[in-house]
């Protein structure tokens, strides 16, 4: 009998809940192919290592680009790597798949969504939304006549949404999110230091000493990277507050979009995130002080899930255990 599974599939990273055992995969949304040959030769951590750091023939490749399929045949061949790395197979039948989109996903996206799962090897699939399975996964009753708020702010998209009686009410999905947070980082670094960094540094950055709120933090770090002027080797020390400032109008994006989301809902529901708070999911959620600076500007509790990377995945175990639960996107 084949296990049915849950699929986070993320621009950043594909988390995988396989019935019975939980998250069992969590690897970087990359594949490595040969340009020469179209052969692939890398997914997912393998991959990952491989960004910015290839020879010409070799191009590594994040087949997702802000919530939703960039590039169909990578996502369709990753899928199927993950999938059959896995082995929840049965001899004769094929698991049944839950895979999540964001809310602002059109009708192809969401429709290549599933064909990219179906291609992958499996059974029935059903396609739910993201900041819903990730309120499942954080552990708010959504199912219950009382409205709940969640921002999930993964890696291409930020998903702001107020949920009650197991549905959406009324949501909005921006495509800024942690990716857009690591390029304003090169960017400034660029600007103020005439230094080229990658991408990986600037994630490090971000993780390590970025801040949501000016004085929160007070952290420094060493970054190498290449002189604009001269092309060479340099190296420069940047801190919190430099971060602060160079993130600071993507989250006031994201701060201002939850605002304008509550303006929207009726009172009662209104009433009921003022008792209940918004709750931060997805990787962003883990920025130094984000909590702090949603509070400060919308007036309600914030709260942070104790497991913001893996909410998706974890939404989707419980509800592969209740599939009455599932919306199904069509």
């Amino acid at each position: 009998m084949a296990k049915d599974i849950g699929i986070d599939l993320g621009t950043a990273n594909v988390l995988i809940n396989v019935q019975g055992k939980g998250i069992v995969l969590d690897e970087p949304s990359v594949v490595a192919i040969d340009t020469n040959t179209d052969r692939l030769l890398a997914v997912g951590s393998e991959a990952y290592k491989m960004v910015g750091r290839t020879p010409g023939n070799i191009r590594a490749v994040r087949p997702l680009k802000d919530g939703v399929i960039a590039d169909f045949d990578m996502t369709e061949q990753m899928l199927s790597y993950f999938i059959k790395k896995l082995n929840v197979k049965g001899l004769m039948s094929k698991p049944d798949i839950l895979i999540c989109c964001p809310t602002g996903t059109t009708d192809i996206e969401s429709k290549a969504i599933r064909q990219a799962a179906e291609k992958s090897g499996s059974g029935a699939v059903h396609v739910d939304v993201e900041p819903k399975v990730a309120a499942v996964g954080a552990g708010l009753e959504i199912f219950k006549p009382v409205g709940n708020m969640v921002v999930d702010i993964g890696g291409g998209t930020s998903d702001i949404a107020i949920l009650s009686l197991g549905d959406i009410v009324a949501s909005n999905s921006l495509r800024v999110a942690g990716d857009r947070l690591n390029t304003d980082i090169v960017n400034y670094v660029r600007k103020n230091f005439g230094l080229l960094i990658g991408e990986h540094t600037a994630e490090k950055v971000k993780i390590e000493i970025g801040t949501a709120v000016p004085g929160h933090r007070k952290e420094e770090i060493q970054v190498r990277g290449r002189d604009v002027v001269n092309g060479l080797p340099k190296e420069i020390t940047l801190d919190s507050d430099q971060i602060e400032t160079a993130i600071h109008d993507t989250l006031e994006t994201i701060v201002v979009s939850t605002k304008a989301l509550l303006g929207q809902i009726p009172p009662e529901l209104a009433s009921d995130i003022v008792d209940q708070g918004i709750m931060l999911t997805g990787g962003g959620a883990l920025i130094d002080g984000l909590s702090q600076l949603f509070a400060d500007q919308l007036g309600v509790p914030v709260h942070v899930s104790e497991t913001p990377l893996a909410d998706v995945a974890k939404g989707t175990g419980v509800l592969l255990e209740n599939p009455e639960k599932i919306t199904d996107l069509k």
